[in-house]
């Protein structure tokens, strides 16, 4: 079984028990993290998401923060006397995938609650507003129209008509 995830911007193909290593984390050391960006499952039949697989999770654990392998950047122009040298090490994370799951949906009986709940809220709300005396509406005057100015400032932009001399 795997998957192709998505892990800091970039796309990871990930197994049980992998290692990989990804750009820096901000959770410790230690501790349990989950992607939810799932791209592609394969556990017999392939699952493809459009753009993602609706409740599907990879869990994983970051093993430890280090810094990559350095990296050399080396710029020259050839007879012009420039060189420019500048080097890089990435911030990275070690993970280990704990597992790949997809969650199953949510009971009936937790979405019966919430729709109770949210058909009592609007009575409540109305129920509040009849107690409440009505408050006086502010009016405020219309915003005074701009001056015509950028009508004047285009006029003067046109270029005068140019005078033809007379030829000898």
């Amino acid at each position: 079984m795997y998957a192709i995830v998505e892990i800091a911007g970039q796309q990871f193909k990930v197994a049980k028990d992998q290692k990989v290593f990804v750009h820096r984390l901000e959770e410790k050391e230690g501790s349990k993290v989950s992607f939810d960006k799932v791209l592609l499952m394969n556990d017999g039949k392939v699952t493809i998401g459009a753009p993602v697989i609706k409740d599907a999770v990879v869990t994983a654990k970051v093993l430890k923060h280090l810094k990559g392998d350095k990296v050399i950047v080396f710029k020259k122009k050839r007879r012009k006397g420039f060189k420019k040298k500048n080097g890089h090490r990435q911030f990275l994370s070690e993970i280990q995938i704990d597992g790949i799951s997809v969650k199953a949906p949510a009971k009936k009986a937790a979405a019966k609650k919430d729709e109770a709940k949210a058909e009592k809220a609007p009575a409540a709300k109305k129920e509040a507003a009849a107690k409440k005396p009505a408050a006086k509406k502010e009016t405020k005057a219309p915003a005074k129209a701009a001056p015509k100015a950028a009508a004047k400032k285009t006029a003067a932009k046109k270029p005068a008509a140019k005078k033809e001399s007379p030829k000898k």
